[in-house]
């Protein structure tokens, strides 16, 4: 374990628990409630304040109660898993060891660890490391998983009877229980020569260590906007950028749009759900001295990756992450592609907002939307709609319409800077979900939106700048 390791405690048992564990641990620190218990190392009087802090620092967490209060405490904070430090539940009498969160920062030799030293069975979970005896998300320090992105799919190609041959030394595997072939199908790699991953391969490489700044490149993360899709519409800081990368991250879809690219550029794809991780990722790189591009379509500040990227800098107490150039390059984003085709329906107040319940409540979404209405705001709204929850467009439909009259113009732009874009001009009276997909923004008037048409057909929508009476000409 690298990460300190912060021992809370509630109870006087407990205590004596968290001597134990910090006897065998180094780098341990014991916080105890401060009306229940004196002789510890620090004392707090907010247990879910305290261990939010120390979950936003990135330290590894043991927690002398129960698992229900330790995951209600930290539940308003936590994001990608990815990013998560280790949190363990342990019993105050330490007859029971709980892994709760970190599974790819090594939350299970934490609790192999603790287990030891409190004599007891750890209650791990994980179906890859049950079988196997390892994690392979997590190799010791002095090695690095190059491709953490293709973990999840070989991990479940092992569990579902593929077999994997080990080329190079990986004797932290040595003692695992993988199904080994010299002709398995899956390859776990250990180099030190720059390689690109191959499908059904991890490449596990040698851990650079922190540079000397003195007479050293330093490494430089790029976070940068693609715009909608129309290369038309990427600027040229972001083409620059790209022509300069080492490494290039990003959704697949995205990295897509951002290529081609060349043989001597490595490319690493993730799952669209995997910010925080893809975050840390490109700041590890970064840190060796590479010049690293993090792809995000649209602009990167809005609904993608560029607070990703800044809250991972925020957390992390590494020297050699703060040392990275670190720059946002702004793009087009969907909104303001669709409102331009359009006219400029955001020529006034506006706002945008997600639809989408993934990181916030629909209660506060409600809200929000309430009031923006209220307020007489132009909105864009991204994330419409999706197979999962086809009830809340229709449902922000009847909020809008408490608000806005029936012939408040409504821009659909789907897909626009990219083949086959449509854009449709219609009424808040006429809008229906079934017009709109999750590819689709939402463009909703205010109440001094106009529409008018076009010599060559269709509308022209816009905003004035003006509010109330129209000012002289």
């Amino acid at each position: 374990m690298t990460a300190p390791l912060a021992i809370l405690v509630l109870s006087m048992r407990g205590l004596e628990t968290a001597r134990r564990i910090k006897a065998s641990i180094a780098d341990s620190t014991i916080l105890g409630l401060e009306s229940r218990i004196e002789g510890a190392d620090e004392n707090f009087s907010d247990f879910g304040g305290t261990i939010r802090e120390h979950y936003r620092s990135g330290h590894a967490i043991a927690a002398l109660c129960s698992a229900g209060i330790t995951i209600r405490s930290l539940a308003p904070i936590l994001g990608n898993k990815g990013a998560e430090p280790p949190v363990l539940a342990i019993a105050d009498d330490g007859s029971t060891v709980v892994p709760l969160l970190g599974g790819t920062t090594g939350v299970n030799v934490l609790a192999r660890q603790i287990a030891q030293i409190l004599g007891v069975t750890p209650a791990i979970t994980t179906s890859g490391e049950l079988r196997f005896g390892t994690c392979l998300l997590n190799p010791p320090p002095e090695f690095i998983l190059k491709n953490p992105e293709d973990a999840k799919t070989f991990i479940a190609d092992l569990l579902a009877g593929k077999t994997v041959r080990i080329e190079g030394d990986a004797p932290w595997l040595r003692e695992a229980q993988l199904p080994l072939d010299d002709d398995g199908e899956l390859v776990i790699r250990v180099t030190s020569a720059e390689t690109t991953p191959q499908k059904g391969e991890l490449i596990f490489q040698p851990s650079p260590a922190t540079p000397d700044p003195v007479g050293q490149r330093r490494g430089r993360l790029a976070v940068i906007g693609l715009g909608p899709g129309d290369p038309d519409y990427m600027v040229p800081a972001v083409k620059r950028a790209l022509q300069s990368a080492e490494d290039v991250l990003g959704y697949e879809t995205y990295i897509h749009m951002a290529g081609p690219f060349r043989s001597d550029q490595t490319v690493h794809m993730t799952d669209n759900r995997e910010e925080m991780q893809r975050a840390r990722h490109a700041f590890e790189l970064a840190a060796t001295g590479r010049s690293v591009v993090m792809v995000s379509s649209g602009d990167p500040g809005v609904f993608a990756m560029a607070a990703a990227v800044i809250e991972a800098l925020h957390e992390s107490d590494n020297p050699a992450w703060h040392g990275v150039e670190l720059e946002i390059l702004p793009g087009v984003s969907a909104a303001m592609a669709a409102a331009s085709r359009s006219g400029a329906p955001l020529g006034h107040d506006f706002c945008i907002l997600s639809l989408s319940d993934n990181l916030k409540s629909w209660e506060v979404i409600e809200k929000r939307i309430a009031l923006a209405a209220e307020a007489d705001l132009a909105m864009a709204f991204y994330n419409p709609i999706s197979k999962p929850r086809p009830w809340q467009l229709p449902r922000a439909i009847e909020i809008l319409r408490q608000h806005r009259a029936p012939e408040t113009p409504i821009v659909l732009g789907r897909d626009i800077g990219r083949p086959g874009e449509t854009l449709r001009t219609i009424t808040l009276a006429e809008l229906d979900p079934e017009q709109v997909d999750m590819r689709t923004v939402v463009i909703i008037g205010s109440s001094h939106t106009r529409r008018f048409g076009r010599a060559g057909g269709g509308d022209w929508v816009y905003t004035p700048r003006w509010y109330g009476t129209k000012p002289a000409s």
